[in-house]
């Protein structure tokens, strides 16, 4: 796997703090990427770290989780099943700004001459501060400190306090607070200004040509204002007010301002030198799939008429103390490693603003911090996302699992239209619709079913929650059972039937449309015995929930035999000549792509290369057999998993960021530790560091997930395999210590690693039963265990290379070759000729 070798970083610009993400210099060069790694967010809400003053800026930003407009997908060539409704995320309108004027000049951070200037996201308050001193151009100094925060115990709140105080002289200063509608380009900044030109990207979101909000309300009374809208296709609907409370010992007017897509609160004041001015502005949000919006004015009447009776400084209170009760239980320490610990902690950060108040809702691919992907929901969430949520935060994980539930009934449609029983997910989606118009590497992705059946199992695993799956959810597992089912076949004699997928994609997307993918016929083998399982425990532990069940589907007893047949007969590929699982049936019959000798301006390839030229080597975008080692590791060998990390990993390019975290995990496993380290910081910073040159479009969520999962996964050595709750430890050989915690069937337990033992401490809850290295370990309350190490596993040099793929022999013999697909053009344009030619 092709990994980055520039690490550069300017720590005088962003200096390490545990506990806090820093910047002490404003460059407008890369805007866009702090833009994202400063956005606050709670998983309902959130808002991009633009500039408070709201004038430049790559994207300005605020995001509503599933609020989204929907268009036609028009396919230049039609066929039936293809696509047809487009979803993408809607900027809601920005009520972040707070414009100042000093002497009616405004500032202008990208021009303004700063004396000094520091901003903060800081961890335990979920608070992104600013402070800067500002030299107007007739020479006044002007402190100016602001305050943001979106809140986790009311996801519809969000607050911002801005401060101004004249150092030298008295002045007129001037305050304008306005809640703009920047998705229809009415930004009186930037609607004029050609944005330049990008080349094709399919990460990025699709752009509206056409107006997506319309006017619905624009008020004022006692200082709040507000506006309403509602999208033209979708007819979701949103409204948002913001309160406003001014403190200054100097005399101010006050002037409002409303159109259909600004509304303006301005305050006109006499400052002296030395006094300071406060706004404090609350804002509140609501959206609705089908509600009018005066009912979402309301709803946002209500929120800050509670906002205004509690206060404020209660409301700041309340996020320090719930964010107290979030590192409580997921802090994961690097004894000695300072801008290690930043870095993880910053991403830890990220999966509370993407997920904590969700509430019933998905957890998109850049969570509420940026309009890439079209702010979709994809597979990555439970396989990434959800393992985190399932052993630190179960109700959280509960709600994002009660969202697939409830698409369930488009899943059964979308299963008839592609002509199989069932039901089948959709690749990306926001509203239940598939919504990828390229099939080959979008819908035939069928093992999303596999995925999310993987993630109700891990969580009931976790928590012991069997009363999720008798209330409906085991439905899910049920319908996605039937797909699998119907969408295989039997081959062989009846004494030696073997059980095929065909025509699918797995997760790497440069391998298309084969037959027998490894990975998804793995997952749908633990889907199929999970939901016979199921349904069968069921049926013995609670009688009355399962004729409820047989009611409600139809279940039958010959259905339910039928599944643990074909999970017991599922193919799994296995080549003996080369000791490897090939990743499809036809895989190893491609040539191999040299990874190692493509100059680095091809990366990724899906911007430099048709798919038809990718789909025809072995090269991977991202871990494809390597994560079914790890989730399904169970079922595979110490032996197996080395043969085939050795395998894949110089084939793995790397282009998608779900792939270092696995790759990390399974090579401490077997032995690379180095290499192992080398992935980790790859995943570790790819937003911080802006590795993959698109941290500007969102945080990378699943990433920040898949950091936790390589900590405590990988490092830590923790499995879940059929509630078997395990420890095998690979700690780097660097790290004094590793610290994490971990919520098992309703026991907080701290783990505490270093290279000799490992220690469980029970810091809430009862009792656990764990095994360490097949030593099975009861830790109870107000007793800790250690349990010693004689290793952390074997420690190999390196890491696997093209060198030790090529030169070795497929089954017919035929030598395994690399090379670069490259045409070279020698032409001369000869001259045009001439008239009488």
């Amino acid at each position: 796997m092709r990994l980055p070798e520039d690490y550069s970083y300017d720590y005088t610009r962003y200096p390490v703090d545990d506990w806090a993400l820093v910047e002490t210099s404003f460059s407008p060069d890369n805007m866009g990427q702090t833009e994202t790694i400063f956005s606050v967010g709670n998983g309902y809400l959130g808002m991009r770290g633009n500039i408070e003053e709201g004038r430049d800026g790559h994207q300005h930003g605020t995001f509503v989780n599933g609020f989204h407009e929907t268009w036609p997908i028009r396919h230049a060539e039609e066929a039936f099943g293809f696509a047809r409704v487009g979803q993408t995320i809607v900027n809601a309108p920005d009520a972040k700004i707070v414009r100042l004027y000093v002497d009616d000049e405004p500032l202008v951070i990208t021009e303004a001459d700063l004396l000094s200037y520091e901003r903060r996201l800081d961890f335990r308050t979920g608070i992104l501060e600013r402070d800067l001193e500002w030299r107007t151009p007739a020479g006044k100094r002007v402190a100016i400190r602001s305050q943001r925060m979106t809140s986790f115990t009311d996801r519809h709140i969000a607050v911002i306090t801005y401060e101004v105080t004249l150092l030298d002289a008295d002045a007129n200063v001037t305050l304008s607070s306005q809640i703009l509608n920047r998705q229809d380009g009415r930004d009186e900044y930037r609607a004029n200004v050609d944005a330049p030109i990008e080349g094709f990207d399919p990460r990025k979101a699709d752009t509206f040509v056409e107006r997506v909000l319309q006017p619905r309300i624009k008020r004022e009374r006692d200082g709040r204002i507000m506006l309403g809208y509602r999208c033209t296709n979708s007819a979701m609907t949103i409204a948002v007010a913001a309160d406003h409370h001014i403190e200054s010992a100097d005399g101010y007017s006050t002037s409002v301002s409303l159109d259909d897509d600004l509304a303006k609160m301005a305050y006109r004041i006499h400052a002296k030198q030395g006094n300071t001015i406060r706004l404090t502005k609350v804002i509140s949000y609501h959206t609705a799939r089908t509600l009018p919006v005066r009912e979402l004015a309301d709803r946002c009447d209500r929120s800050l008429d509670s906002a205004r009776e509690y206060g404020v400084d209660a409301i700041l209170d309340d996020q320090s103390s719930w964010l107290e009760s979030y590192w409580n239980r997921v802090d994961v320490q690097v004894k000695g490693r300072s801008a290690l610990q930043q870095a993880i902690r910053w991403n830890l950060f990220q999966l509370a603003q993407a997920t904590a108040r969700t509430d019933g809702g998905g957890v998109a691919a850049k969570g509420v911090t940026g309009t890439g992907y079209g702010g979709h929901y994809f597979w990555d969430g439970e396989i990434y996302v959800m393992p985190f949520l399932s052993y630190t935060s179960p109700v959280v994980a509960r709600n994002v699992l009660r969202f697939r539930q409830k698409m369930l009934d488009a899943a059964r449609l979308r299963a008839q239209e592609l002509n199989v029983r069932g039901a089948l997910f959709p690749w990306r989606t926001i509203n239940g619709l598939e919504s990828s118009a390229y099939y080959a590497a979008s819908t035939a992705q069928y093992h999303i079913d596999a995925d999310i059946s993987f993630a109700v199992c891990q969580y009931v695993s976790a928590t012991g929650d069997t009363d999720f799956l008798d209330r409906g959810a085991i439905d899910i597992l049920v319908e996605t059972a039937r797909m699998w089912a119907d969408l295989g076949f039997w081959r062989g004699s009846k004494r030696d039937e073997v059980f095929h997928i065909h025509g699918v994609t797995g997760p790497d997307e440069y391998t298309t449309v084969v037959n027998d993918n490894l990975y998804t016929n793995v997952m749908a083998r633990a889907n199929l015995g999970a939901a016979a399982t199921a349904v069968q425990n069921i049926r013995v532990a609670d009688p009355d929930a399962y004729e409820a069940l047989v009611r409600r589907l139809g279940v039958s007893n010959d259905e339910v035999e039928e599944w643990s047949r074909a999970a017991h007969a599922m193919h799994i590929p296995y080549d003996d000549n080369l000791g490897i699982h090939p990743q499809d049936e036809a895989f190893l019959q491609k040539e191999i792509w040299d990874i190692e000798e493509t100059p680095d301006g091809n990366f990724p390839l899906l911007l430099h290369y048709h798919p038809l030229v990718i789909y025809r080597f072995q090269v991977l975008k991202q871990a494809d057999v390597v994560l079914a080692l790890f989730l399904q590791g169970n079922e595979f060998t110490s032996e197996q998993k080395r043969a085939d990390f050795d395998y894949y990993d110089p084939l793995t390019t790397g282009d998608s960021t779900l792939s270092a975290v696995v790759q990390s995990i399974i090579a401490a496993e077997v032995g690379y530790g180095e290499l192992a380290m080398k992935y980790f910081r790859a995943a570790l910073l790819v937003d911080l560091f802006d590795l993959h040159k698109n941290a500007s479009d969102g945080v990378h969520v699943a990433s920040t997930g898949g950091v936790w999962a390589a900590l405590v996964n990988g490092f830590g050595g923790f499995r879940d395999h059929r509630g078997l709750f395990s420890f095998d430890p690979r700690l780097p050989a660097t790290w004094e210590g590793l610290t994490y915690k971990l919520t098992l069937r309703g026991t907080r337990i701290r783990v505490d690693l270093v290279a000799e033992s490992v220690t469980f401490t029970v810091e809430e809850g009862h009792e656990a039963e764990l095994s360490v290295r097949g030593q099975v370990v009861h830790v109870r309350e107000g007793s800790p265990i250690t349990v010693p190490l004689t290793h952390q596993g074997a420690r190999l040099v390196g890491g696997p290379t093209m060198d030790d793929v090529r030169g070795q022999r497929r089954s017919d013999g035929t030598l395994l070759t690399a090379s670069i697909p490259a045409i070279a053009l020698e032409y001369e344009v000869a001259e045009a000729p001439g008239p009488g030619d």
